[in-house]
């Protein structure tokens, strides 16, 4: 974990539309490698699902993408003999105890792990984390981490997509993986 005196690495995007989204994801996807944890945090609607489907764009893992909100957790296997993608929902787990019983950290090193509203649960699984925080521009749903009857959007698909709304998009790198790489990443937009 980050001590209290280590700010985490920190930078901001600004995707136009959901095309540009997972345009920025496809080129985070492609520096990921096996062991890294990526929590994506934001409102509902703001996007989550859909950086999901650009980072398994530049993994080359097999879709489709979709939110795995009711079986919580999917692994995408590579097209290309890379890491797998395991992609995880932790919307409607009530705590990290239902977090470890995923049992996610037997896959950890050799997987490239997602875990949407993983805020508050998910850090644990590693000292060296990639955390993002998406927000539909203007509605503060992002950094809310609102659950269940929170103030984001409508759905995460693309198609319940309700047009192309700016998202900004802030990661914050967490251990010594991510500083080593803080330039590439800084550099994606």
């Amino acid at each position: 974990m980050t001590s209290p005196e280590q700010e985490p690495l920190t930078a901001r995007w600004v995707a136009r539309d959901v095309a540009t989204t997972q345009r920025l994801a496809e080129r985070l996807g492609a520096l990921l490698r096996a062991g890294d944890l990526v929590l994506l945090t934001g409102g509902l609607g703001a996007g989550k699902t859909t950086f999901t489907q650009g980072l398994a764009l530049g993994l080359r893992v097999r879709g489709p993408i979709t939110s795995p909100t009711f079986v919580v957790s999917r692994e995408h296997p590579s097209l290309v003999g890379g890491p797998p993608l395991v992609h995880v929902d932790a919307y409607r787990l009530q705590g990290a105890a239902e977090l470890d019983d995923l049992d996610l950290d037997a896959e950890l090193a050799e997987a490239v792990t997602v875990v949407e509203w993983g805020h508050g649960l998910a850090e644990a699984l590693s000292e060296d984390y990639l955390e993002l925080t998406l927000d539909r521009a203007g509605d503060g749903s992002g950094g809310s981490g609102d659950g269940p009857g929170g103030s984001g959007g409508s759905g995460e698909e693309p198609g319940e997509e309700p047009g192309d709304v700016p998202r900004i998009i802030v990661a914050r790198g967490h251990g010594a993986r991510w500083a080593a790489v803080w330039s590439q990443i800084a550099a994606l937009a």
